[in-house]
């Protein structure tokens, strides 16, 4: 056999590329995705054999169409309640200058509502956190304030000295009799097992992964992430935004450094809405007997009076819709600004589609800023982010690059009174694979803040330059390029 295998292995190799050929031509194109990712596969399939295979199997097939339909279709609990309580609240509101917001963003409202039956919910109290040790101090403090319920969904929850911490605070809220529950992706919670949620989980509390990393390697679901930042408490609390759970995220990680993210606390009925989503993605990961119902202590009124302004909508996305509701968020954002399109973001590797956007408005005298990290968490996306760094100065966007540390912020704030915050970064990923949840704020105080935390971010950072890009070495431009390529599928 081996002398049969030496004498034709020329042969051999020979039918083997041709038959990975035709089938990497065959696998790409009988799933339907986006012409850049399908030139992407085909390159790794080709370029690699039978380790492509390998790689498509588990990061390039999409999900069941069934379940994605069940899951973009499910009941979204409490949506008629919430809706029907605005409507009684809003006449009884006196008039505020975010009315006059509202009127004239008008379209961004009714296009959220339209592609993710995303309601407007009025006179939230939001709070902007900057801080992992702040955010992470108030965060304890109203889990052990909470009396009927503790909801908590991350990507990542490390079972590190913050992780424990957090766990132990869920323990002595589940034996005080409040109902625990918590989702997290297995995939983003590296090292992190029901074992560890064992304490927990005797006590009456509930963990458990999120449904694209139950049993993600014998279905091939290794490609989609539960990349969404949700906390809820009582249904009056809730926290949202780039913040996961490490001690990384308080700036513990020598590698990183002192890590820079935005993150929201919110109280009012916008809270209802992360409540709504944090149901849904429950009831999407457990069993049919242990699936969440409405129930009125899951979405009470507010505790009058809220003292916010801030009107708002929750936005979700991932691959159960083909939509992309929160990258057409943040094009429409960018096609109404007038003054100035000021983002962060940790990856920049946006589609055709956004660079477009954002080309156009550098083109028409807006004020576009983008700021990324000045290291990688992914090289492979970082020099793909270096790459689109590069393209977009030269089309008029000015790229500042932060230096005190890790930039995770994932922000945008549009001329005096558009911002959002969320979980989504600027990449294919966050575009279309990755579940997302983001914040769209209309709110001229809630747009100064973030916008007095950009400037104070610029002091920190160091704008990216032609001499800077000349100074690159050749085989760095290789790298940016090569990454490039890859970037649909990284």
């Amino acid at each position: 056999m081996i002398d049969f295998i030496v004498s034709h292995g020329y042969n051999i190799l020979q039918l083997v590329l041709v038959l990975n050929t035709i089938g990497a031509i065959v696998l790409v194109f009988h799933t339907p995705r986006n012409i850049a990712a399908t030139w992407a596969w085909l390159l790794v399939l080709v370029l690699l054999p039978v380790v492509g295979f390998i790689l498509f199997m588990f990061t390039g097939r999409g999900m069941a169409h069934a379940k994605l339909f069940k899951m973009h279709e499910a009941d979204r609990i409490g949506l008629k309640e919430v809706i029907t309580a605005q409507r009684a609240a809003v006449p009884k509101l006196e008039r505020t200058p975010v009315d006059d917001i509202i009127k004239q963003r008008q379209q961004i409202v009714e296009l959220f509502r339209r592609i993710d039956r995303a309601p407007l919910t009025r006179r939230n109290e939001v709070r902007i956190i900057t801080d992992g040790h702040e955010k992470f101090a108030e965060l304890l403090k109203d889990i052990a304030a909470s009396e009927h319920s503790v909801h908590i969904e991350y990507y990542t929850i490390y079972p590190d000295q913050i992780g424990t911490k957090l766990r132990e605070a869920l323990v002595e809220r589940a034996k005080a009799g409040v109902e625990v529950r918590v989702v997290y992706d297995a995939f983003g919670s590296h090292g992190t097992t029901p074992k560890f949620w064992k304490r927990l989980t005797d006590v009456g509390g509930q963990a458990v992964p999120f449904v694209t990393s139950t049993n993600a390697v014998a279905r091939f679901r290794l490609n989609y992430h539960d990349h969404r930042k949700i906390v809820v408490l009582d249904g009056k609390v809730g926290y949202t935004g780039g913040f996961n759970v490490g001690d990384q995220y308080l700036g513990e990680d020598p590698k990183f450094g002192y890590w820079r993210d935005t993150h929201l606390r919110i109280v009012g009925h916008g809270v209802q809405l992360l409540q709504m989503r944090f149901m849904m993605d429950w009831n999407a990961s457990v069993p049919d007997t242990k699936r969440l119902v409405y129930t009125p202590h899951c979405f009470p009124a507010p505790d009058l009076p809220v003292s916010g302004s801030t009107s708002l909508q929750v936005v979700t996305s991932g691959p159960d819709s083909a939509t992309e509701q929160i990258k057409l968020g943040y094009i429409k954002y960018i096609n109404e600004a007038k003054k100035r399109v000021w983002l962060q973001s940790p990856y920049l590797v946006p589609d055709d589609s956004m660079i477009a956007a954002l080309r156009m408005a550098a083109a028409a005298g807006v004020d576009v800023r983008i700021m990324i990290p000045c290291m990688p968490d992914h090289p492979f996306i970082y020099r793909a982010t270096q790459y689109y760094a590069k393209l977009l100065h030269g089309y008029g966007v000015k790229i500042y690059v932060y230096q005190n540390g890790f930039l995770h912020a994932k922000t945008m704030l549009v001329d005096d009174d558009l911002s959002t915050v969320g979980s989504a970064n600027q990449d294919f990923r966050s575009y279309g694979l990755n579940f997302e949840v983001n914040t769209f704020m209309y709110d001229g105080d809630i747009n100064k803040q973030l916008a007095d935390i950009y400037l104070n971010d610029i002091e920190h950072s160091e704008l990216l330059t032609d001499d800077i890009i000349s100074s690159w070495s050749h085989w760095l431009r290789f790298k940016q390029m090569f990454s490039r390529l890859l970037s649909p599928v990284l």
